[in-house]
């Protein structure tokens, strides 16, 4: 379905998942696309925050911090906020997980009715909100198992990320744009603060095969991995001719290797053996992500998304982008 915009067919969001489902899931009752206009409702409120927050007392921390043991930025307490009243009041939610709480939300018993899990970081890159660069929202989509858990929340929670019906991000930038993947490729929607929406800009997005990019930081390489160290030297030789590309925001860092192509490594340090990006939060849907692309995301041993996670708040290494990048470094670092 498409609508008129200046005497330009566009096609809405809203739109592009309704006739997604009609393509895919014939038989849906509308509940999911539910789940994610009420995220969608969500990012925009965000994003005229972010938009505004050097005129609204909005910038700089709360003084307190998070699960991770991290500062709490006001606008993390504000997109997390803002999230879980967008998305609580909906009867097929049950159960949301933010990156900055200790504990989930249970909203309502898992049923038949309330049957989606959504687990989501409200404002990645939030170290940078003072500094206007870019920052994001996360966020995944699971469905209640059934498979003889009912009762045991974390059970229902805890599910590999193969698992995931959805996922996506959304950055905050120059402009507000929105990807997602329902399992059936990836697509790109940018916000036109004129009319409120999010249309559609890019359609079954094509991550390059290869980039002669990498984003990395640099600064803790001498604790990585000797086989990372190794990957790092040689894309400064001459036979190389690679470029270090790094913001510092993992969302922002993510968008351009989608688009551009090239590898973002995350590797474990000495100080954090585990690895420090979430699991369910972060590196689980930006790897459906890049797999739905045509990329790959591990975390040095094995595929992201076939991680059974332990913990609500677990860390993982991550290597993730274009296939001829991400097998490059797996070739020197054997995890």
């Amino acid at each position: 379905m498409s609508s008129r915009h200046n005497n330009t067919v566009v096609t809405t969001l809203q739109h592009h998942i309704m006739d997604e489902q009609r393509v895919h899931r014939p038989d849906a009752s509308g509940e999911f696309s539910s789940v994610l206009s009420g995220i969608t409702f969500a990012t925009k409120i965000i994003a005229d925050q972010v938009r505004r927050a050097g005129l609204m007392n909005i910038l700089g921390s709360t003084g307190q911090t998070n699960i991770q043991g991290e500062v709490v930025q006001k606008l993390d307490m504000i997109a997390n906020e803002t999230i879980l009243a967008c998305l609580g009041y909906r009867d097929n939610v049950g159960i949301m997980v933010s990156e900055e709480e200790d504990e989930p939300h249970i909203i309502k018993e898992l049923d038949e009715r309330s049957k989606y899990i959504v687990l989501f970081d409200p404002l990645d890159g939030s170290s940078n909100i003072d500094v206007n660069v870019s920052i994001g929202t996360i966020f995944s989509i699971l469905q209640r198992r059934s498979d003889g858990t009912d009762g045991r929340v974390m059970d229902h929670i805890l599910q590999p990320g193969y698992n995931q019906v959805a996922a996506g991000y959304v950055i905050y930038s120059s402009s507000t744009v929105l990807a997602y993947t329902t399992g059936h490729g990836v697509h790109m929607f940018t916000l036109d603060p004129s009319i409120g929406a999010f249309l559609l800009s890019k359609e079954n997005i094509s991550m390059p095969v290869s980039g002669k990019t990498y984003s990395v930081n640099e600064a803790y390489k001498s604790q990585f991995p000797d086989g990372v160290q190794e990957y790092l030297d040689w894309t400064k030789t001459k036979e190389a001719g690679y470029s270090l590309r790094y913001i510092g925001s993992l969302v922002a860092d993510f968008h351009r290797t989608l688009l551009k192509g090239g590898v973002f490594l995350y590797p474990p340090t000495q100080k954090t053996p585990e690895g420090k990006l979430r699991l369910m939060y972060e590196a689980n849907p930006l790897a459906f992500l890049a797999e739905q692309a045509g990329g790959v995301a591990t975390d040095g041993r094995q595929r992201i998304l076939d991680i059974v996670p332990t913990a609500l708040h677990e860390r993982t290494p991550l290597v993730i982008g274009s296939k001829d990048e991400t097998d490059r470094v797996s070739s020197f670092w054997k995890g």
